[in-house]
């Protein structure tokens, strides 16, 4: 593998990890330890490529500097019956804990989330979304109007309550201490919802 190709291969990984926040050209310099010019001419060669290839899935998308890998439009409809019609499958644990998280704080930011956790909560947050089980409930205050994160009439679906209310108490010291204690946060949620997971 060429220099130029190993550094293609590098900015794909990352643009696949990172979502839909992207990277700029910048940020992909740094972190690869490579010229900027470099950059901007591999994801020239990657856009180049993704296009005139039919048999891939994905194209990169610039959006005010900062590249994305994105899925092609014309399988719009494909993905749209892929999300309203998920294999069925549990949740995972990051997964899990996310939505517990949301469903307890809500409205919450990913920012809120992450630092409840101690890591980065992303990914599970796209799952859930294409779940149906989280969506967009409005923006923060303040600087850059972080997205709010709630729960979805969905969600009382997947759990059979009719309306949030009716999400099991946590004991007092649970609550208390939501954000000093996470795992105990975690750990009751999984108990209180061990059998509807498991129907």
């Amino acid at each position: 593998m060429n220099n130029l190709n190993r550094l293609m291969s590098r900015i794909e990984s990352l643009l696949f990890i990172i979502g839909e926040d992207g990277l700029t050209i910048q940020q992909l310099s740094i972190i690869t330890e490579t010229k900027e010019e470099e950059i901007a001419e591999a994801i020239q060669q990657m856009m180049e490529h993704y296009e005139k290839h039919e048999e891939r899935g994905i194209v990169i998308k610039e959006l005010a500097g900062t590249f994305q890998l994105i899925s092609k439009p014309e399988h719009a409809d494909l993905i749209q019956k892929l999300v309203e019609n998920p294999p069925a499958q549990s949740l995972s644990q990051a997964s899990l804990e996310v939505l517990a998280i949301v469903a307890y704080k809500q409205p919450i930011t990913r920012v809120e989330i992450d630092d409840l956790r101690g890591v980065k909560s992303e990914r599970a947050l796209h799952t859930l979304n294409a779940r149906g089980l989280v969506h967009e409930v409005g923006r923060a205050e303040g600087t850059g109007r972080a997205i709010l994160y709630g729960t979805t009439k969905e969600f009382l679906n997947y759990f059979g309550m009719k309306n949030i209310n009716e999400l099991p108490e946590l004991p007092e010291e649970g609550a208390a201490d939501l954000d000093e204690q996470p795992d105990l946060f975690m750990s009751k949620f999984q108990e209180a919802f061990q059998e509807p997971q498991t129907d």
